[in-house]
């Protein structure tokens, strides 16, 4: 079975139990931490990888990590998830976790990048815009790339928004040159 389908089966079992027990949101907080926590630290990620380090270390490790800090259902979950094996795919399972959680609550993942900082008014108003649009809340991840020269491109899932000035530059000379090629006819 491929890892991805391994992680969105722990995945939704844990959203189904969050939902069973009304604690969603309590779960949500912890998953955001625990994937951030593994996400950021990469001698972390090869503890959780490495076959050479035993289990009950590998559960020690995160319950230092993450005492007092997530529900003792979430470290359930963590301890139950090295107990199968998968602690290689706690990253991955939290991922798909927290995409489920956004699914439910009726989010969309978004991704702003821009050529220049962007003020607050302006993030607003994109994100309302989109929101308008969609009629679903947005959830935006703001990154810069000096090389667009102006404007931003916005990712919403598999849809793209590109109002860069790179991008209208390119398509003023993709047009340029299709006309040049026609009056050479």
């Amino acid at each position: 079975m491929s890892n991805f389908r391994v992680s969105y089966r722990y995945a939704k079992s844990l959203l189904l139990l969050a939902e069973e027990k009304k604690i969603l949101n309590k779960i949500s907080v912890d998953g955001e931490l625990i994937y951030n926590t593994i996400f950021t630290s990469k001698e972390l990620r090869s503890v959780l990888k490495s076959p050479l380090v035993k289990l009950n270390i590998k559960k020690s490790l995160l319950n230092k990590i993450f005492d007092d800090k997530i529900s003792q259902e979430a470290m359930s979950f963590l301890d139950f998830v090295i107990e199968k094996n998968r602690e290689d795919l706690l990253l991955e399972i939290f991922k798909e976790f927290l995409l489920l959680v956004d699914k439910e609550n009726n989010v969309l993942n978004s991704k702003v990048v821009s050529a220049v900082a962007l003020n607050d008014v302006t993030k607003q108003s994109i994100a309302d815009c989109f929101e308008n649009r969609t009629g679903k809340s947005i959830k935006v991840k703001y990154s810069l790339d000096p090389e667009l020269i102006g404007g931003f491109i916005i990712k919403i899932e598999d849809i793209v928004y590109d109002a860069s000035i790179k991008n209208q530059l390119q398509l003023l000379k993709k047009k340029f040159s299709e006309e040049m090629n026609i009056s050479n006819n």
